[in-house]
């Protein structure tokens, strides 16, 4: 997709524009601020937390999943969650003129661009992984899968039809969520316990559009589509998305940087 990345004003989009978990993440570092916390400070309990923010437990661990990967609090698996060194903490990044590759969700990059993403749900099942997919995912062929099928938008304008392959056990909520609205990558981020996309190998390849994308997209047979492959890592290594992006030949650009390790 080609779109023009400009530098926003800060403050230029209010608090309530942004996801439920961003907003509770916020509101929980302004309190660690304003209490003085110190680090090696332990948090309230989640069900506390969640409480207090009036938000469920699904998103306060998106909150604190957010805080985590910003290296604000640290978690324990026996004694919950405790706060870092608040006064190493890094002003929040701007948003560059630069394409800088990324793992990162549709709406996770129009969030950064200033744009309005939307879904809508062709199908969302579970089923057996097969041989292929067990093999790509590091999972027992037969295992559950929640496969997802959605078209994506933004600022309105169809953009992508994109198929999510996962692995069920990694985040049993996925067949519980409503994808029409969740954020894949929030969702995965709020799993117990949470699952953050790190590293993907990614491909991309054109081809002419099939009866059925022609028909979702509407176009003709002589528009090139783009079709991108990505397996995502989480921050353990393990693959935990396979997933297959078809793109209008004219709404999407690949930009990469090219190093000479030596």
């Amino acid at each position: 997709m080609t779109v023009a990345r400009t530098r926003m004003p800060r403050g230029l989009f209010a608090d309530d524009a942004l996801p439920l978990y961003e907003r509770t993440a916020k509101q929980l570092l302004d309190d660690l601020r304003a209490t003085a916390a110190h680090p090696g400070d332990r948090l309230p309990s989640e069900r506390a937390l969640a409480t207090r923010y009036a938000v469920s437990r699904v998103t306060l661990r998106a909150a604190l999943a957010d805080l985590e990967s910003r290296g604000i609090v640290r978690s324990s698996s026996t004694r919950g969650w405790f706060v870092a060194d608040l006064d190493q903490l890094p002003e929040p990044p701007a948003v560059t003129t630069e394409a800088t590759p990324q793992v990162q969700g549709l709406a996770d990059f129009a969030r950064v661009n200033g744009l309005t993403p939307s879904s809508r749900v062709l199908s969302a099942t579970v089923r057996p992984a097969t041989v292929s997919e067990a093999e790509d995912l590091r999972i027992a062929p037969g295992a559950d899968l929640f496969e997802l099928h959605r078209l994506r938008f933004l600022d309105g304008l169809l953009v992508v039809l994109e198929h999510n392959r996962l692995p069920l056990a990694a985040c049993p909520a996925l067949a519980e969520t409503d994808f029409n609205t969740a954020s894949l990558y929030a969702t995965l981020r709020a799993a117990d316990p949470p699952q953050t996309p790190r590293v993907a190998d990614y491909s991309c390849e054109a081809r002419h559009p099939t009866p059925r994308e022609m028909e979702l997209f509407e176009i003709g047979d002589t528009m090139p589509m783009l079709v991108a492959t990505t397996l995502t890592f989480n921050q353990a290594g393990r693959p935990i998305e396979l997933t297959v992006q078809v793109y209008r030949g004219d709404r999407y650009r690949f930009r990469a940087s090219i190093t000479n390790p030596a």
